[in-house]
């Protein structure tokens, strides 16, 4: 099954117990988010503030790549993938991707009948990446932004980009501005770069 189509079905074939992706996280806020765990669950992972000694949490803000729960249940003083069983969660995956700036997405899988095969983590290793990037292509750049964008990757001068363009410097600049907070890009090559690689431009 190609990344493409590892559709919210496959993934309930995959994670049939639940699952839960947090995107594009800088700091400790996703720009999306989807949740299918179990609310029982989800009200204990709060009420117990497990996030603080969540190993799967632990794992994913340093690394690229899925491990399966039973790798880190060494490093899981609270006993979270034994009480997840309780919650028809027996085994489980963390899958997660990050840039150098630090920006990172991660999703958590479970399933109640047998732990993830290699095949399967590299599967959810490649979704967690494809959904990373796919966030962007989903952030509504305008056709200004995007001509813009491609420009600066071409190389072309702000200068000559707004008189190519037929508007003022100051209009190029606002127009590259908006393209770089919706990319959560420090500089305009940075954000070339981002929609580049998200196939936008």
């Amino acid at each position: 099954m190609s990344v493409s189509d590892l559709s919210a079905n496959a993934l309930q074939v995959l994670a049939p117990a639940g699952y839960y992706l947090g995107l594009r996280i800088l700091f400790a806020f996703p720009a999306a988010e989807e949740n299918e765990l179990p609310a029982s669950w989800v009200e204990l992972y709060a009420r117990e503030r497990f996030f603080l000694a969540d190993p799967a949490l632990r794992w994913s803000l340093d690394h690229s790549g899925a491990i399966r729960w039973s790798d880190l249940s060494r490093n899981d003083p609270a006993g979270m993938t034994r009480l997840s069983a309780d919650y028809g969660m027996r085994h489980g995956a963390v899958a997660a991707c990050r840039e150098s700036s630090g920006l990172r997405s991660y999703g958590l899988f479970y399933r109640d009948d047998r732990d993830y095969s290699a095949a399967e983590l590299e599967q959810l290793a490649r979704f967690i990446a494809h959904r990373h990037r796919g966030v962007i292509s989903n952030l509504q750049l305008t056709r200004a932004e995007i001509a813009v964008l491609k420009a600066i990757k071409e190389g072309t001068r702000l200068k000559q980009i707004a008189h190519d363009f037929g508007v003022s410097e100051g209009a190029i600049k606002q127009r590259l501005r908006n393209a770089r907070l919706k990319l959560d890009a420090a500089t305009g090559a940075q954000a070339a770069i981002k929609a580049s690689e998200a196939g936008l431009i």
